[in-house]
């Protein structure tokens, strides 16, 4: 007779507490400093950043450090409860972005966006690599090579935030924009690159480096496009026919839902980032010409309302600002910080003009570009974690992703209101609204 095991038990009463606690301190900080961001002419998502960061290691752990050991505390099994919650939330909002792409003006612009990528991530990884080079012998953790540690800076450099530019030219209303459409096309092609990349330095820390390594990360990006147009597209399709035939939005936003989170663990699956599979669906829900939006409505309110808060504001529980006490330690930041905001916009500015484009579409696009935010922070932790960064350095990269994020959008304001509105781009906004 066979024996059935038991049940798991459910999660435990204090755990679920803590957890429900932990959301309602997330949520409501970030959103009353989102509506303050909004007050002050800026994007709600900066707020949402500096909740993190207030209620982390950085003011609420020395501050209050009894309530921040009860509230948030720091053992794995109530930490990923929210980092669930925050990866739901960062899927679906790069799968929003997905479907407000316009592959015709990537194709028309291709030539384009392929100059600005190459150069916004060429420039950025040259000077990042050679500031690792240079950088004081104590900010390499112990038994690291300076060449791999150099590296390493120098992809931290050079990869964008497709999350955060999201949700950034979404909340200024920019990416029915051409230029919003090449900025978030770039920063595709550039986190793509820069996740291949990262793969590639991960093995020099451990293993070493191996060809084979590299035509096997080339590969499953060749899998990825060739099941999107084989089986993605047709699925996609047969997906959306059979949602259109209700008049309920649930069936749509369910349905959606669905194809994200199984092309976000099919590109996992390979090795690759789960944002890069939403991302390539949300592009195939867009392009198959049977996603009704206003039936989407819903999510995307849901999503931008509440999931991608949360997973801003736990972004920032990671950052630990306190060590940037020590003068060495700034002055190395304030020379990263430099070099990661100069090569960006340099990178992607020569790339833009060598593109054909205007002075200020190229500022434009070293604007959003520059956004590292939460990519460079998983960047920065994935270091951490095999020996490659000390606590210094791994705290420098989490500055750059805290800064950039944050002066992105002021700069891009001050640029895209300098290009003229096209009536294509208007027609484009009315298509995205439903």
């Amino acid at each position: 007779m066979t024996v059935l095991a038991a049940p798991v038990s459910p999660i435990g009463a204090h755990q679920m507490l803590v957890f429900l606690l932990q959301v309602s301190l997330l949520l409501g900080t970030a959103f009353l400093l989102g509506r303050l961001a909004i007050r002050v002419k800026m994007p709600a998502l900066v707020g949402e950043l500096a909740a993190g960061v207030l209620l982390g290691p950085s003011l609420l752990a020395h501050a209050l450090p009894a309530l921040s050991a009860w509230l948030l505390p720091t053992n794995p099994e109530q930490i990923h409860l929210l980092d669930a919650v925050g990866q739901l939330g960062v899927l679906l909002l790069v799968g929003l972005t997905g479907m407000h792409i316009d592959l015709g003006l990537v194709r028309r612009k291709g030539k384009t966006a392929a100059w600005v990528s190459t150069g916004g991530l060429l420039v950025p990884l040259g000077l990042g690599f050679a500031v690792g080079m240079v950088l004081p012998t104590s900010l390499i953790a112990e038994g690291t090579e300076r060449d791999v540690f150099a590296l390493f800076l120098g992809v931290a450099m050079c990869v964008s935030a497709i999350p955060v530019i999201a949700k950034t030219l979404l909340e200024m209303r920019l990416l029915h924009r051409n230029i919003g459409q090449l900025i978030i096309s770039s920063a595709a092609v550039d986190d793509i690159v820069g996740w291949s990349l990262l793969s590639i330095v991960s093995a020099m820390a451990t293993t070493g480096l191996r060809a084979g390594l590299v035509l096997f990360t080339v590969g499953c990006l060749l899998v990825v496009a060739v099941v999107a147009l084989l089986i993605g597209r047709p699925l996609v399709r047969k997906s959306l026919e059979y949602a259109n035939r209700s008049s309920d939005p649930g069936v749509t936003v369910a349905v959606v839902v669905l194809l994200l989170v199984l092309s976000a663990a099919g590109t996992h699956a390979l090795g690759l980032e789960p944002i890069l599979g939403t991302f390539v669906c949300g592009v195939l829900l867009s392009s198959s010409g049977l996603l009704d939006r206003t039936k989407l409505a819903p999510l995307r309110t849901f999503v931008m309302a509440v999931l991608a808060p949360i997973f801003f504001a736990t972004a920032g529980l990671r950052m630990d600002l306190t060590a940037l006490r020590e003068p060495a330690v700034l002055g190395a930041a304030v020379l990263v910080l430099a070099v990661a905001i100069g090569g960006k916009f340099i990178g992607a500015y020569i790339g833009a003009r060598t593109g054909k484009l205007t002075h200020w579409e190229g500022l434009a696009l070293g604007a959003g570009l520059n956004a590292r935010g939460v990519v460079e922070v998983v960047v920065a932790m994935v270091g951490l974690r095999l020996g490659v960064l000390t606590t210094e350095t791994y705290t420098i990269i989490i500055l750059v992703a805290v800064v950039t994020s944050l002066m992105a959008p002021p700069t891009l304001r001050y640029a895209v209101g300098r290009i003229t509105e096209t009536t294509e781009e208007q027609d484009r906004e009315k298509a995205f609204s439903g």
